[in-house]
């Protein structure tokens, strides 16, 4: 926490209340939407999917609605306050089986929009706060490590989330003397909807888990099936609302923290008002020209993590429902005497409890390299975490090839269903991996936005990177309806594809996000240009953007900035013989020129300098022989 602005932990506190009503939500939505309207997985996937599309879709919306007003702190506050109408809206308890499916289906999808609609003021908006804490130059040199610790407070909340819900679901299940069972809701909605007639070894089983449901041991006869399975779900559902309201809870004290912090933030319209002299015209058209180049590469980044969101966001969708159905969930039972920790949903804290864990140890490497002058850039580590999340899909792919698909399993009994589930260390191990891909790439990106994105475009910037998770989470459905329709390898296989795929794309255009990242800080001067200190140079003065070089008169046909990378410093004061003389400036143009293929940046492609560039390349290269020789 050493050098980082005060306002990080405040902002992380709020944010960490709103993501642990948040990952109660995520823990058991898609579990919420099977058990309370008997949707299949492929049709409560469309839900999901357009939900948590909606979530980061909408964070472009609350981008915009920022940037417009300027009031980047009232737009916070009002998305605490909606996300808490939203979580009401379905916290509110309603029979189960519901009496008109339409209705009730459309009333938790209007909430769940809701919720989407205050995330998106909420979420990319606070990290734009957060972004602005380190244009102070004090704070610069510490952005990635800021953001590193601010993802690892949020996810704090995230640990503790599902344990809460699986907590108050369990307890409301125990004050009506049910136990709990994950299959035991899509069972009882088949008997309701096809009684007798269910498809292979379903009645067998929906009887053998009935008469186990009871706390009590009573049992359950064949006339009582139908009162049963009405009254096991209707409780079971209840307590999935009273988990919401748990949520609604934690809004509020995230609202609270927030606005007791609420002037340690920084202000966007107050830095916007004192702003520095106006610009040249020129200067204005360079600036254009460089905010395009920026755009291009955050929307190249853009592209590439779709793919890593349609693949790490399954956590919530078709990993959830593979812990349900092919995990051993009896050996997690925690009993807490007014409740038990058991449930499916316990797998949703594992990922939090990583991120919380690991954060320091990531830090601390990338420290480490920084300290051996091994400086990874975050492209790079985003390419390299790209191929961690193939690896993650590569391990579960390997424990599922002796499993059976989705259809085969409805007709297995109870007991042969028992004897193939694998060990819950399996999902750890998944999360494990998952989880360090995800630290080399959500912190990071947001730390690259932050670093690339034009200052006026701070919020529009943090909606688009959360827009492209919104087109990942989008294709989410894809998961649930290979889960479905394909052997139980071949639907981790894809995500392998996907996310092996996107790793080779990132590290083709890794250079040239590199040169992105480092042209941020490169200097908007006319008539300037960046050479090596050590070319006698005695008119030049400091550069501020690139340490270790000087600036020096333009060479003929020059008029534009040109940043030197240090890499190429050595071999220009080499060839530099003097910066008073024309010939001086036509060794740093010829130097320039030829290492500009390598990374330079250069401008003013005129004719003329097309021309010369020939010419200079190869005085430069007879220059170097005689040199060596």
């Amino acid at each position: 926490m050493k050098g980082q602005p005060k306002g990080l932990i405040a902002a992380a506190l709020a944010n960490m209340g709103e993501r642990f009503g948040f990952y109660i939500m995520m823990a058991i939505l898609t579990l919420f939407i099977s058990a309370k309207f008997g949707l299949n997985e492929t049709t409560a996937g469309y839900i999901y999917s357009g939900f948590y599309a909606s979530i980061y879709l909408l964070a472009l919306v609350g981008g915009i609605i920022a940037d417009k007003t300027r009031n980047y702190k009232g737009t916070i506050m009002w998305g605490l306050v909606v996300m808490s109408l939203g979580y009401l809206i379905i916290a509110i308890p309603t029979p189960t089986p519901v009496s008109s499916l339409p209705l009730y289906l459309t009333l938790t999808c209007v909430g769940l929009l809701v919720i989407a609609f205050g995330n998106g003021l909420f979420k990319g908006n606070l990290q734009a706060l957060v972004g602005q804490m380190y244009d102070n130059k004090e704070f610069s040199a510490k952005r990635e490590s800021g953001f590193q610790i601010f993802y690892m407070f949020i996810n704090i909340g995230g640990f503790f989330a599902p344990f809460v819900a699986i907590g108050v679901r369990n307890w409301w299940l125990k004050v009506n003397n049910f136990d709990y069972n994950a299959k035991l809701p899509e069972l009882c909605h088949e008997y309701l909807a096809k009684g007798e007639h269910m498809a292979g070894e379903g009645l067998a089983n929906l009887t053998s888990y009935a008469n186990s449901a009871y706390l009590d041991g009573t049992p359950v006869s064949a006339a009582g099936l139908h009162d049963f399975c009405n009254g096991y779900l209707d409780v079971f559902n209840r307590g999935f609302h009273y988990a919401f309201i748990a949520a609604i809870v934690m809004m509020l004290v995230s609202l609270v923290i927030y606005l007791s912090n609420k002037r340690r933030f920084p202000d966007p319209s107050k830095k916007a008002a004192a702003g520095g002299v106006k610009a040249s015209a020129e200067e204005i058209t360079m600036s254009a020209q460089e905010i395009r180049q920026r755009i291009y590469a955050l929307f190249a980044v853009f592209g590439v993590v779709i793919f890593f969101w349609v693949s790490f966001h399954q956590n919530g969708y078709s990993l959830t429902y593979f812990a349900r159905d092919y995990v051993n969930l009896d050996v997690i039972n925690i009993n807490l005497g007014f409740t038990t920790i058991k449930g499916a949903e316990i797998f949703q804290s594992v990922n939090p409890f990583f991120v919380v864990t690991l954060t320091p140890l990531i830090m601390w490497f990338f420290g480490w390299l920084r300290k051996r002058n091994i400086e990874v850039s975050t492209p790079m580590k985003i390419a390299i975490g790209m191929g961690i999340a193939a690896t993650a899909y590569l391990f579960l792919m390997f424990f599922s090839f002796a499993l059976p698909d989705k259809a085969a399993l409805a007709g297995m009994k109870a007991d042969q269903v028992q004897s193939i589930l694998v060990t819950p260390w399996v999902m750890v191990g998944l999360y494990f991996i998952l989880t360090v891909a995800e630290l080399f790439i959500s912190p990071l990106g947001l730390a690259f936005v932050s670093k690339v994105a034009p200052p006026h475009m701070q919020g529009l910037m943090q909606g688009f990177w959360l827009a492209a998770t919104a087109v990942g989470n989008a294709l989410l459905f894809v998961g649930g309806w290979l889960y479905m329709h394909t052997p139980m390898w071949a639907t981790w296989c894809v995500f392998v594809a996907a996310c092996g795929m996107s790793m080779l794309v990132m590290l083709s255009m890794v250079r040239w996000l590199e040169r992105r990242e480092r042209g941020r800080g490169c200097p908007v001067r006319l008539s300037m240009v960046c050479v090596p200190c050590c070319a006698r140079d005695p008119a030049g003065m400091s550069c501020c953007a690139c340490p270790g070089t000087r600036s020096a008169l333009p060479p003929p046909g020059l008029s534009r900035p040109v940043c030197v990378p240090a890499v190429f410093q050595a071999l220009l004061g080499i060839l530099s013989l003097s910066a008073r003389t024309e010939a001086g400036h036509l060794a740093h143009c010829s130097s320039l020129l030829l290492c500009s293929p390598f990374g330079v940046l250069f401008a003013d492609e005129t004719e003329e300098n097309r021309k010369l560039f020939w010419f200079h390349k190869f005085s430069f290269y007879i220059c170097l022989r005689i040199r060596n020789i």
